[in-house]
């Protein structure tokens, strides 16, 4: 009886311990790079959390009508050491963001690079594409 109890105690630590890695993805599992999309905007909001920052872009199409685009950018850590700060991106800047659309076509992307309201291009910490910023 002990046995069998080690024996699930064992199989329901190594489930418990899997649920992380089930909720993270892999960039290639969401968003596809012979996709690429740029896009110029307004910031409507920043989400500063982990896994992945996250921010929302309203852009204005040709016709007048207001597309709601939603940028996955890396981790937190890699984000600061590319210079990024939690005050980066604020509601109401100006960015051109670079990065992959989503493979269901939705306006959902992985930012590779982002021109900031004060004409810096930064790295998004993405693990899709080159991994550096285009210039």
């Amino acid at each position: 009886m002990k046995v069998k109890a080690g024996v699930l105690a064992a199989v329901l630590g190594l489930l418990a311990a899997a649920v992380p890695l089930l909720a993270h993805h892999s960039f290639a599992a969401e968003y596809d790079a012979t996709k690429p999309v740029t896009v110029t905007g307004t910031v409507t909001k920043m989400e500063w959390m982990n896994p992945h920052a996250r921010f929302y872009v309203d852009v204005k199409e040709t016709d007048g009508k207001i597309t709601h685009w939603n940028f996955e950018l890396g981790a937190i850590p890699v984000l600061l050491k590319q210079g990024w700060r939690k005050d980066s991106l604020k509601a109401g800047d100006q960015v051109t963001v670079d990065g992959s659309r989503a493979k269901d076509g939705s306006t959902t992307g992985n930012a590779r690079s982002v021109k900031l309201a004060d004409g810096r291009r930064v790295f998004a910490g993405s693990s899709g594409g080159d991994g550096a910023p285009n210039q």
